[in-house]
């Protein structure tokens, strides 16, 4: 990767953190850390306003935003094939976002460009056994704001046996596995944590009240107690 290219990247890395150490970015960019300070550097002369916060790291300055970008082919392919995959792996909510993210992608392609996509978006097909899958749901959106967020909802949640609650928890975290999506969260009623399928919920309402547990388990922890192997 050439400089100018790594500068770029560097500037697109610190616009989707809201910190990044400058050994992230060195591992990112198989540089050294002197390298990060001299490429850092470079940017600051280029009118970027880019601070630091100790010990958290690097970060552009609020209120700056990059002119848009355009993309190459191959990024607009691999955009494209991943649409089939979260067509398949997540539900309607979510699948509707990324069209829409990617429509905003064609937009911007040259008109070559978008001739083979729409080739290629017709040579890829996506086959699976459909009773792998589970039932269709559209939750996942309002769950990831739930996690972003940090407060409760409410879910109306059917069990194996089709016997039916109401539970307010903290959510943690998504975890796909066994074909389905899990919902990882504190349960208030239960006063633990449970694994709740997400297309056994049936409704999802915000409470609008921040989480009142100060400290949760780290999601990669408690991953360790899945029944499943990764």
């Amino acid at each position: 990767m050439n400089r100018i290219d790594r500068l770029f990247g560097i500037l697109l890395l610190l616009q989707t953190k809201k910190y990044i150490s400058a050994d992230k970015i060195a591992d990112q960019f198989q540089i050294s850390t002197r390298t990060v300070y001299r490429d850092i550097k470079a940017l600051l002369e280029q009118g970027v306003p880019i601070s630091f916060e100790q010990p958290r790291g690097y970060y552009i300055v609020q209120g700056y935003f990059l002119p848009p970008v355009s993309f190459s082919s191959d990024e607009a392919n691999a955009l494209l094939i991943m649409e089939r995959m979260v067509s398949r792996f997540a539900d309607k909510s979510i699948f509707t976002n990324y069209t829409s993210a990617l429509n905003k992608v064609k937009a911007v392609l040259k008109h070559a460009q978008k001739e083979k996509l729409e080739l290629l978006n017709e040579s890829i097909k996506f086959q699976l056994n459909h009773e792998w899958m589970n039932e269709e749901f559209d939750h996942l959106a309002d769950l990831q704001n739930a996690i972003s967020g940090k407060y409760i909802i409410e879910i109306d949640y059917q069990n194996q046996n089709k016997e039916s609650s109401k539970r307010e928890v903290e959510a943690i975290g998504l975890v796909f596995y066994a074909y389905n999506w899990h919902l990882i969260a504190w349960c208030h009623l239960r006063n633990e944590y449970r694994d709740f399928r997400v297309s056994r919920i049936v409704k999802v309402r915000n409470l609008e009240i921040p989480y009142r547990k100060t400290v949760h388990m780290a999601l990669n922890e408690y991953m360790k107690s899945l029944p499943v192997n990764y």
